[in-house]
């Protein structure tokens, strides 16, 4: 857990570097998980050789949206609230994701509330206290602390560098929480089903990739700004192509 949280850390900051680098949001996008999809299929074919049941209709449409949900829309959503504030800003507010996580479970029925029990009231209480802190986070301004610039990693300080800019990045920032939370859920369900941790990892985000780059495709007209060089636009594709299955490896071992 501690390797995926420090993972999941320089992916964070590669995703800023790229930022920096003015690289297109949805391209980049896309490339991770053109990457990650690269990297996993051959570990997925070897490794679980003869060992994949049967696919079926479900199986696809739970990966289907696993990667709408898990990858495309709370990845896109993730990169422009860091675009729009700083890296540090959409990383703390995952901390919402048990919160909404919990919230919808017991809205959708997968878990009862069972407040008279003391599991219950701390899940409450860590839910309530879990908003409360994103709410603080996202209204207040703080001081701004006098730190060095850098060409490498800019940081932002205060709400936002235009008015009106920041709530925006707060919502999408909240939206990304809520979708991988979606996926949480969902990912429970393709877990029990299809219980191929590598292959379907690989359905996953092999149906991601055909999600982001139609995105982007759709919405990215020059064809210059695919190219790809040895610069820091690689390294980030690259790195965080990575990312996906060992978040994917965390879901199903905490379902």
């Amino acid at each position: 857990m501690v390797l995926v949280q420090i993972i999941s850390t320089g992916m964070t900051i590669a995703y800023k570097l790229a930022i920096n680098d003015e690289m297109n949001l949805r391209i980049l996008i896309a490339y991770r998980s053109i990457f990650a999809t690269i990297f996993i299929i051959p570990i997925a074919f070897f490794v679980e050789k003869g060992a994949r049941p049967k696919l079926t209709w479900t199986i696809l449409f739970q990966s289907f949206l696993c990667a709408l949900f898990g990858f495309s829309l709370s990845q896109n959503m993730y990169i422009e609230s860091m675009h729009l504030t700083s890296a540090t800003f959409p990383a703390a507010m995952t901390n919402l994701i048990p919160a909404i996580t919990f919230t919808m479970a017991v809205i959708f029925r997968l878990e009862k509330l069972r407040f008279r029990s003391l599991e219950g009231r701390l899940k409450v209480g860590g839910t309530v206290l879990g908003i409360g802190g994103a709410m603080f986070l996202t209204f207040y301004r703080g001081l701004e602390l006098p730190m060095w610039s850098s060409d490498i990693l800019h940081i932002e300080h205060g709400l936002g560098r235009v008015s009106g800019i920041k709530p925006l990045g707060a919502i999408l920032s909240i939206g990304s929480c809520v979708s991988y939370s979606l996926w949480l859920i969902i990912q429970t369900k393709l877990s029990q089903s299809y219980p191929c941790y590598y292959s379907s990892t690989a359905l996953i985000v092999s149906m991601a990739s055909v999600q982001s780059a139609g995105f982007a495709l759709c919405t990215v007209r020059d064809w210059s700004e695919w190219k790809l060089g040895w610069n820091v636009r690689l390294f980030s594709v690259i790195y965080s192509g990575n990312s996906p299955v060992e978040d994917n490896h965390d879901s199903s071992a905490r379902s």
